[in-house]
This record gives C-alpha cells, sequence and structure tokens, in this order.
C-alpha cells in the first residue's frame, strides 16, 4: 500500500489519521480476506459494515466467519493489534483502492504525524493485509 498522508487528530484520546492507496482496486471478497486476517492479530476485534443506508455491528466468533459477511459499501475492523501494538481502526471501501487507517498514540513510535517514520511503522503491516486480498 501507498501511504498519502498522515495527520496528528489532538483531542481526550489523540490518534494519527491516515489515507492509503491499495495497488488495485479490489472487491468485497479480498477485502474480507484482509479483514480476517488483520482479525485474527487484533485483541477484542470489533467489525462494522455500512453503506449509504448507514451503518451496523456485526458479530463474527473467528477469522474464518468474517469471510461470510453480507456484501456491503465498507468494513471496518477496531482492535488492539498485537503484532503493532497499539488500538487501530481500519476501513476498507468495496470496489477501491482507498484505506483509511487510525492509530491511537499510545507509544512513541506512533506520537507524531512523521510522513516517514509512520510510513516504516505501518507499511509492512498493511502491505501483509493486502497480499492476504490475493491469497
Amino acid at each position: 500500500m501507498k501511504l498519502l498522508g498522515v495527520e496528528k487528530v489532538d483531542g481526550k484520546l489523540p490518534y494519527l489519521y491516515s489515507e492509503w492507496n491499495l495497488t488495485y482496486r479490489v472487491g468485497w471478497d479480498s477485502i474480507l480476506k484482509a479483514v480476517s486476517l488483520i482479525y485474527e492479530y487484533t485483541d477484542d476485534p470489533e467489525l462494522q459494515v455500512g453503506d449509504a443506508d448507514g451503518d451496523r455491528d456485526i458479530t463474527v466468533n473467528d477469522a474464518e466467519e468474517v469471510l461470510s459477511i453480507e456484501e456491503y459499501g465498507r468494513i471496518t475492523i477496531t482492535g488492539t493489534s498485537q503484532i503493532i501494538q497499539v488500538p487501530v481502526m481500519i476501513t476498507f471501501y468495496n470496489q477501491s483502492d482507498f484505506v483509511r487507517v487510525s492509530v491511537r498514540c499510545v507509544t512513541e513510535e506512533f506520537e507524531e504525524a512523521d510522513y516517514k517514520k509512520f510510513n516504516l511503522s505501518m507499511c509492512q503491516y498493511l502491505d501483509s493485509a493486502e497480499i492476504a486480498m490475493f491469497g
């Protein structure tokens, strides 16, 4: 994935907000493969799907069950990543190459919105999710 930009959003719970481009536009089945991989390595994962009609929470019991979620315009996974050790929120958009990622500023690695440093921290993690789309 290619990092388009990152900015720090201050507040009670500051976070780094970023936007990414996938190599190719992808459909729902490919997105679910990535979300399934992320789900497997996330503590207390939560899923939400949405489209023009609104959002709704989805309950699944394991990463395999993610693969059977009904198609929507977008899917968001939140939880604490076991890989990067911070709370994350990742939103994939159906039939698109656009991804939004928010990472809580709870470690020194994710304290500032430095493009190069953030890209080094997140790119391999997100590239792994993108590779899963084609597996």
